[in-house]
């Protein structure tokens, strides 16, 4: 019982963290456990319907290296998921633009960064404003891909559709759609049935 109600308050903290936040979801999203979420002025971040996110230890994906989801948006980063996605402990740090389609699983731990965060210049790293000028580009995870776990995703990949990254990979460019790859960095490993999911 006690459990039962824990649950129930941390789906309204996760709500009432979305509408701080000016994040616009659709209807039917489950969280279990509690995001961090910091949409920062000028940025965005849209999400929608039957969304399922799982946070921490303490629920239904206990595959070790748990955390709650991070959803950061900052400098004009604009963040869009689809429709019956579901992700566990998964970061998604956005300078300029992460996009995922609908019906998308993203696997315990997986991380999604549209920036290098920090300048190759030695002299603007030094500065303050290193994080603004570091290299940014958009990041699209296509509807019916599934992202293992462990798995690093970096600026300006394409996932394409009902694509399969094999866990703990590091993907640095762009998967076709239909395909399996693997590995650091990630690789094509194998042609899909195009009848699967199609």
């Amino acid at each position: 019982m006690k459990r039962r109600i824990w649950q129930a308050v941390q789906r309204l903290i996760t709500h009432l963290y979305f509408y701080l936040n000016g994040v616009h979801y659709g209807k039917g999203m489950r969280s279990y456990g509690v995001p961090v979420i910091d949409i920062m002025d000028g940025s965005q971040m849209v999400v929608g319907e039957s969304f399922v996110l799982i946070n921490g230890m303490n629920y239904n994906n206990r595959i070790g290296r748990q955390q709650p989801c991070f959803f950061i948006a900052n400098l004009g980063g604009k963040i869009r998921i689809g429709d019956h996605v579901g992700m566990s402990a998964t970061a998604l740090i956005c300078h300029e633009s992460i996009t995922i389609g609908n019906n998308v699983t993203i696997g315990g731990n997986t991380v999604i960064y549209d920036t290098d965060f920090h300048s190759l210049d030695a002299n603007q790293r030094a500065g303050y404003a290193d994080n603004a000028l570091a290299a940014t580009a958009p990041v699209r995870i296509e509807d019916g891909a599934f992202i293992g776990a462990h798995v690093t995703i970096l600026k300006g990949v394409t996932v394409g559709h009902h694509a399969v990254i094999g866990a703990g990979s590091v993907v640095t460019k762009s998967v076709p759609a239909n395909q399996i790859w693997a590995g650091n960095p990630a690789r094509f490993v194998k042609e899909l049935s195009t009848d699967a999911g199609s």
